[in-house]
């Protein structure tokens, strides 16, 4: 059992990273419009977020401290505190849509409406952060998550046409009423989602948090290795799902609703059940994730304590930061902004800002004053570079991809 939680970090980061609000419609919305053609993508940033998790997570267990912490003592003030903007701009507008997200699925399974659970989301998600301690919150959010299996259990009831599907995944191409542009922007915002600059930050914070030593790099991989391909393949499972059900009659998924409609058309009541609590466990989880990357890099950029390690007097500049970040996307909500469209320009203008994030992660992983023997090798740093041509491709393609296509209209 202590093995099985060992991993929960891992599953709570995929979850919350891969399976968010925006990535639980996007992925919909993607299959629905393009089928399985851009899984693809999804596969590279599987792996792309794995290379750079793994360099977070090792210079955490290794150096006893966390990523952004050393970025800011390697590469200097200056350059920390563009990092900081780049990734804390991201991460307090995935912040507002996380929460947004669990007040979404809390009006599914209530019926009140969205605007009704805002508040009461934002304060849920503060208690917690504040009172949880961090090994409740990851095993239980990150378990309470693998609710959305259901959809791969799903896709197997619908009894789809599985050669169509692989023919999909192994000869992608632009359905003929789509754009080139269009298909291009959403690659960029799948990549853009699955690498998000908070998960690693989030990751390697964790890794503090949880007091991890040169002697837990076995389980940093297991974590790892096992979460980050655990959280894609759920998210390739919605997007089949969409494209079974919804491709077919030219349907396209626009909100959270259509995207567990399938699973009660091919399980039944059961089956909207666990979707359900997927839904609820993978917001409210992604949005514990965003709410402490909030509080953990303006923490370890200024010096201050932090973490829930330690009592929150002892670090109540960090939970004050917290507060502040809940009160401001509460109160963005209360505007009536549409989390969905918040997320969808927040996974964009996180593609804009991956250089920023993981090219200071390439840097302190190769230096041997903080890793010694457990630096980068030869094939850790060739990924990573080919990781960081991709992630300036897609930082460049971004906003001109945004504006030709109106936000993938």
């Amino acid at each position: 059992m202590k093995k099985l939680f060992a991993i929960a970090l891992g599953i709570l980061t995929a979850i919350g990273g891969f399976v968010d609000i925006g990535d639980l419609v996007t992925n919909g919305l993607v299959g629905s419009r393009f089928g399985l053609s851009l899984v693809w993508v999804v596969v590279i940033g599987i792996v792309g977020i794995c290379v750079f998790a793994e360099m977070s997570g090792r210079v955490s267990a290794v150096s006893g401290r966390a990523t952004f912490d050393l970025v800011r003592e390697r590469l200097g003030p200056r350059a920390g505190l563009l990092n900081l903007v780049a990734s804390m701009a991201v991460t307090l507008l995935t912040y507002m849509a996380e929460i947004g997200g669990v007040a979404l699925a809390l009006e599914l399974a209530s019926s009140v409406n969205r605007y009704l659970w805002m508040p009461v989301a934002g304060a849920a998600v503060w208690i917690v952060l504040w009172r949880v301690k961090f090994a409740v919150l990851e095993n239980a959010f990150g378990l309470a998550g693998l609710a959305l299996v259901v959809f791969a259990v799903a896709l197997w009831h619908l009894s789809p046409d599985w050669a169509s599907l692989w023919h999909q995944v192994s000869r992608p191409s632009v359905p003929q009423d789509e754009s080139h542009a269009t298909y291009l922007y959403y690659a960029v915002a799948l990549f853009g989602a699955a690498m998000t600059p908070y998960e690693v930050f989030f990751f390697s914070s964790g890794g503090v948090e949880e007091r991890w030593t040169a002697r837990d790099l076995g389980t940093m991989r297991v974590n790892v290795f096992v979460g980050f391909p655990l959280g894609g393949l759920i998210s390739i499972s919605i997007a089949a799902v969409a494209a079974v059900v919804y491709l077919p009659q030219k349907i396209q998924v626009e909100s959270l609703g259509q995207i567990g409609m399938p699973i009660g058309q091919a399980i039944g009541v059961l089956g909207i059940a666990f979707a359900l609590l997927g839904f609820f466990a993978a917001t409210f989880g992604a949005a514990c994730e965003t709410g402490l990357s909030v509080g953990y890099s303006i923490a370890q950029y200024l010096g201050w304590q932090w973490g829930k390690y330690v009592e929150p007097l002892r670090a109540a500049r960090f939970h004050t930061v917290v507060l502040l970040s809940t009160v401001v996307a509460v109160g963005v909500l209360l505007t009536t902004v549409d989390p969905i469209m918040l997320t969808e320009y927040s996974v964009v203008f996180s593609a804009v800002a991956l250089p920023l994030t993981y090219f200071p992660i390439l840097v302190v992983a190769n230096d041997r004053t903080y890793l010694g023997g457990h630096a980068n090798g030869r094939l850790a740093n060739t990924l990573g570079t080919v990781y960081l041509v991709l992630v300036v491709v897609a930082a460049v393609a971004a906003i001109p991809l945004m504006i030709i296509t109106r936000a993938g209209q």
